[in-house]
This record gives structure tokens, C-alpha cells and sequence, in this order.
């Protein structure tokens, strides 16, 4: 029996889009065409101008496009490929979604020449789903490098961004696995403090450790592959050169004689007739008959 594990909860992963359309309008003149250069790359100019009919209310719209998005996010972790959101939250992301939609059509109700556009599509994922736990895996990962790359860079900025990140994807993990980035977070941001405060110098003293300890945490969320039954080795049977052996013609001797079991010579053997059969025939059986009126 093979013994799963897993290093997610079950949970959404969030497709969000927003956009906004009109009221700018772009217009391009070209200066001089593309000219071909020895090198065969292509060179050419051109002016590119802007015309926006309605600056309040494009204004409006960009400041109305990031609050719909932050109040979708805020319920859910961001990823590279989308939003994570962890099964307990559903309830919440479905308030959010409703929420930015509101706005957008609160806006769209009264804008003249700009629109405002929202589409959320959520899938859902179980803790079992390969292709899930491999991405997220694949996310914790990465965050844990980038704060091993700012310690060993002394960027405090750029780790704090990573452990912010991991800290949001933490709510996708299972207990375990999120105990585990949580003391990855808690050493790199007080590596993050330390470089802050002393400089490189005496940052330089914790390097080492931190890294061992994250890096110890993102082996945690290596790939490994399901384990397979390995079927047993075929051998093959080794092929034995069984070549016609010629045997040595054995001469007859003048005095080899034919003896019976009591080791008397035998000079004439009685032959048998096999023409006839020695079986007893059957006897002959008289059928009787019957005579029919």
C-alpha cells in the first residue's frame, strides 16, 4: 500500500481580469520608415500621440480598477499564474467578487466615454491534485530562493517582498508544510532587520546560517515523484553451444557372443512369428429374431 501525502489544502485557484476601455485614443506618425542595416536588422521612428477625451474620469477609472482588484486579492494569495484561495475563504471571495463588480457598474451606470471591465473565474483544487501541489510547490520554491538571494545580496527590501508573498501562500498549505515556511519567514526577516540596522559587515556573521535554515525549509517542496511498483529483471537464460558431438564408430569383435541372463551363450534364438496375432479371438454372439405380426 503506497501512503500519500500532500503539501496543499483544498481550496480555488482565482483567474481575475479587470480593464478599462475608451476615452483614450492613440494616433502614430511615422518618420521615417524601417530601413534594412548591413547587419540586417531593422531601424525606424515614429511619433506616438495620446488623446484622452475625459482625464477625471480616466483618472477615476484607473483609481476604481486597482480598488476592485485589491479587494478581490485581500481574501486570497497571490501567485504567479493567479490567486490562490484557500477553501475556508470561499464564502469571502464570493462577498469580494461582488463587491468590485458593484463598483465597475456603479461606474459604467455614469461614465460617458470610459468603461470599466470585471471577470473573476475560479477552479476548484483538492489536496490530492498533482498538478496543483506540484505549481505551489513549485511557488513556495522560488519565494524561498528569493529570500535566500536577498540575504546573500544584503537587500533587506527584497526580502521582505518574498516573505510577504510567502506569508499570503501560507494559507494554501497544510499545517505542516506552513509551520515550516512561517520559520523560514520569521529567520529571513530577522536576517532582513539585522542587514538594516548594521550593515553589511555584521550581516555578512549571519549569512551563512540563514541560508541553511531556509534553504533546509525549501527542500521541504522538492518534486518527488509517486512512487512506482519496479517490475522484477528479465534475465536471459544463458545459450549453451550443444553442437553434434560424432561418436567414434565402435568395432565389432570376432568373439563378442549373445549370452542369456544366466551368462550361457546363446547360438540359436527361437524366432517368433509375428504374422498372426497372439490375442484370442472373440466369441461369435447369435443376435435373435423377431418376427412382427
Amino acid at each position: 500500500m503506497t501512503i500519500r501525502t500532500t503539501t496543499i489544502r483544498p481550496g480555488y485557484v482565482v483567474i481575475m481580469r479587470t480593464g478599462i476601455t475608451g476615452n483614450v485614443k492613440y494616433s502614430k506618425t511615422i518618420l521615417e520608415a524601417d530601413t534594412e542595416d548591413a547587419d540586417g536588422s531593422l531601424k525606424g521612428r515614429w511619433e506616438t500621440e495620446r488623446v484622452i477625451a475625459n482625464a477625471a474620469e480616466l483618472k477615476e477609472a484607473t483609481q476604481l480598477r486597482s480598488k476592485m482588484r485589491a479587494t478581490v486579492t485581500k481574501t486570497c494569495a497571490p501567485i504567479s499564474f493567479g490567486l490562490l484561495c484557500p477553501e475556508d475563504n470561499y464564502a469571502a471571495l464570493n462577498q469580494s467578487v461582488d463587491e468590485a463588480r458593484a463598483l465597475a457598474d456603479e461606474f459604467n451606470r455614469r461614465a460617458a466615454t470610459t468603461r470599466l471591465s470585471f471577470e473573476v473565474v475560479a477552479g476548484k483544487i483538492e489536496s490530492d491534485d498533482v498538478k496543483a501541489v506540484r505549481a505551489i510547490n513549485a511557488e513556495v520554491r522560488e519565494l524561498l530562493a528569493a529570500m535566500e538571494a536577498g540575504i546573500s545580496k544584503f537587500d533587506p527590501k527584497a526580502i521582505r517582498d518574498a516573505a510577504d508573498r510567502a506569508r499570503e501562500l501560507g494559507s494554501m498549505l497544510s499545517p505542516e508544510m506552513a509551520e515550516r515556511v512561517k520559520d523560514a519567514i520569521k529567520v529571513a526577516r530577522s536576517a532582513a532587520t539585522t542587514i538594516k540596522k548594521a550593515g553589511e559587515q555584521s550581516a555578512a556573521e549571519i549569512d551563512l546560517l540563514s541560508i541553511q535554515k531556509i534553504t533546509a525549509a525549501r527542500t521541504s517542496f522538492l518534486d518527488l515523484d509517486e512512487a512506482t511498483e519496479v517490475a522484477a529483471p528479465i534475465h536471459e537464460g544463458r545459450m549453451l553451444d550443444l553442437a553434434p558431438i560424432e561418436m567414434e564408430e565402435v568395432p565389432a569383435y570376432e568373439n563378442d557372443i549373445i549370452r542369456d541372463s544366466d551368462g550361457v551363450p546363446v547360438t540359436d534364438a527361437p524366432e517368433i512369428d509375428l504374422g498372426e496375432s497372439l490375442a484370442p479371438a472373440a466369441p461369435a454372439v447369435q443376435v435373435p429374431q423377431f418376427e412382427m405380426d
